[in-house]
């Protein structure tokens, strides 16, 4: 027998922005592995630091900074990798009548008065991060990607955590997008489908961020969806190589490892083989 998964009360959302901001991303970390143990221990290395509980902080921090309240913690660490995390969160805190004061209960969102608990539970605010290590079977290439998810309802913005996001993942390629859904209303009735200025995602970049990367925009601002990618100005091979330094290889094999590496930053870049 299946267990039943009963839904919350339905709650009295009062003084509530109806708008929903959504930002994902997808953030890719290139590296070279010479030899099959080292594409070996790239994999052990990657899901070692990426575990569930780093994750956990992470994403821990991105409620912290947009101002959300932390409902609830899904983590799981996969075999033979990966690992992912959701964070269900809301603007308002979980309270407890039983456990807190009368003082606390007063300013909390409630519905009826005699509720055991009282929350502001936002069904469709949520983090969520999932990460996908791989190699190549033949050429030493191996990527680790994460795809985060920020969803908000209410006046919280993604947004704020755009920095910390980028700078929590050792990033080289990011493709973001961001959008904006629904609608709230004004005190005369008025509907407004966004309540903020943006042109661009790059708007809440920071500028050490934008000068560290290659800039692409795609928008379409009648919809209010933005896209916004971007891949590393400056390439390295030494950032790449993984327990290997590009001094201990051939020239020849210099060249060609930046070739392969550089073709794969430029396929993914644009999200098709360049064949």
């Amino acid at each position: 027998m299946q267990p039943q998964v009963k839904p919350l009360p339905r709650l009295k959302l009062q003084g509530f922005n109806n708008l929903t901001k959504a930002l994902s991303f997808n953030i890719y970390d290139m590296c070279y592995a010479v030899t099959e143990e080292h594409q070996a221990r790239y994999i052990e290395y990657i899901d070692e630091v990426y575990n569930a509980d780093r994750l956990t902080q992470i994403l821990t921090e991105v409620a912290d900074i947009i101002g959300a309240n932390v409902l609830n913690v899904a983590r799981q660490d996969y075999d033979p990798q990966g690992a992912s995390v959701t964070i269900l969160i809301s603007e308002q805190p979980v309270v407890d009548k039983k456990a807190a004061g009368k003082e606390v209960v007063a300013g909390a969102v409630r519905e009826h008065a005699d509720e055991a608990s009282v929350v502001a539970h936002l069904d469709k605010s949520h983090i969520t991060v999932h990460t996908y290590p791989e190699t190549h079977p033949h050429n030493g290439i191996a990527t680790f990607r994460a795809d985060i998810d920020v969803a908000t309802c209410g006046v919280i913005s993604p947004l704020k955590a755009l920095n910390y996001l980028i700078e929590s993942f050792d990033s080289d390629i990011v493709i973001m997008d961001y959008r904006v859904r629904g609608f709230t209303r004004d005190v005369k009735g008025r509907k407004h489908y966004i309540d903020h200025r943006i042109n661009s995602i790059q708007d809440y970049l920071s500028k050490s961020i934008k000068n560290h990367y290659e800039m692409f925009d795609v928008n379409v601002y009648q919809e209010n969806i933005f896209h916004s990618k971007m891949h590393v100005k400056e390439f390295d091979l030494d950032n790449y190589l993984f327990e290997e330094k590009a001094k201990n290889l051939s020239f020849k094999e210099r060249l060609r490892i930046e070739a392969q590496l550089k073709r794969e930053i430029e396929e993914l870049f644009h999200g098709r083989n360049l064949d």
